[in-house]
């Protein structure tokens, strides 16, 4: 008899949708993904390349997506407005939730989605922050927490997306929350884990410039910004987010602690982490693998996938993505006040 895999449907088929549901489709050995949902005309041709040929059933209309037959879980991947509404709906029709990030542009919203999950405890309802997938921002968590750089104190952390000339980040920005929202919001998650949830936030403060394209200004967004999080306890935190990387996307973080300092991706030439010791820098180079940034989304769809079917434990709470957004939002209210 062959192995049950899980039914899963993904919502959204644009750029991270898209994404998700090939993931699904051919990497992730133990899910089956039998549904997606898609409003747009665009995404329904796509589907009918990539999906339907794969016995892949397209919805235009998310509720009946949610009475197909035997799903069990939902991917979350259309425009950020709307992720909380569609993962309560999905929670109250009993399905596990994989949510793409961050759970909504308002902390209230937010808060919602995790009071409905509350409700439903047997199910799996996580927000899909991918870098808490990457080998290499575990293995400089581990050393971290292992005291291989005495205390941390600084985190350093980048967001850095590759300039798009489309415009798709301007019309993006309409639903996305902001920069600090939509693209900081993984750095602040990588944050609350490195020095953990309980950090309480002293104070935030937030600048920017608009260097490419000025229409951003319109929906009260930026191309570049600079944030600060103080922590009580003596943390900071500085992030830089930005939209224009003609040279190609770079996503980085270090973390400088009272002995040392770990850094990921500072170099991107494949997936690396650098220690800094008394001694100097000592890099490691793990073994080439594809496409770095994908394998963290298998990684994630994988390890969602278990702990569906096998009713483990996933590998951090809901509630963390609420205090992300919580950030963000104060960031944004910085920028803009």
């Amino acid at each position: 008899m062959a192995p049950r895999k899980l039914q899963v449907a993904c919502s959204g088929l644009g750029r991270m949708g898209a994404r998700h549901a090939l993931h699904f489709l051919n990497r992730t050995p133990r899910a089956e993904l039998v549904a997606a949902f898609t409003p747009e005309p665009s995404g329904v041709a796509w589907a009918k390349i990539y999906l339907e040929p794969s016995g892949v059933t397209i919805y235009s209309d998310y509720d009946e997506m949610l009475r197909h037959t035997g799903l069990e879980a939902v991917v979350v991947a259309t425009v950020t407005t709307v992720h909380a509404e569609q993962a309560i709906k999905a929670i109250q029709a009993n399905k596990h939730v994989l949510c793409e990030k961050p759970l909504s542009t308002s902390v209230e919203i937010s808060r919602s989605a995790v009071d409905a999950s509350k409700t439903k405890p047997h199910l799996k309802v996580m927000c899909g922050f991918s870098r808490r997938f990457d080998a290499s921002y575990r293995d400089a968590f581990d050393r971290m927490d292992s005291g291989a750089i005495g205390r941390p104190s600084i985190f350093r952390s980048q967001t850095c997306d590759k300039l798009d000339p489309s415009g798709f980040f301007v019309e993006d920005a309409h639903f996305s929350g902001g920069i600090f929202v939509d693209c900081n919001i993984h750095d602040v998650d990588l944050v609350l884990w490195y020095f953990g949830q309980d950090s309480i936030v002293k104070s935030v403060v937030a600048t920017s410039i608009t260097a490419v394209q000025p229409e951003l200004r319109k929906y009260k967004d930026v191309d570049n910004g600079v944030d600060i999080v103080e922590f009580w306890g003596g943390k900071l935190a500085y992030f830089y987010s930005s939209r224009m990387m003609a040279a190609g996307q770079h996503d980085m973080t270090e973390i400088i602690g009272t002995e040392g300092k770990l850094s990921i991706n500072a170099n991107p030439i494949g997936t690396l982490v650098e220690m800094s010791e008394p001694t100097g820098i000592r890099r490691e180079i793990p073994p080439h693998c594809y496409g770095r940034f994908e394998q963290a989304f298998v990684t994630e769809a994988t390890e969602f996938t278990a702990a569906c079917l096998d009713d483990s434990k996933l590998p951090f709470k809901l509630t963390s993505a609420v205090q992300a957004v919580k950030i963000g939002c104060a960031l944004q209210e910085s920028l803009n006040s």
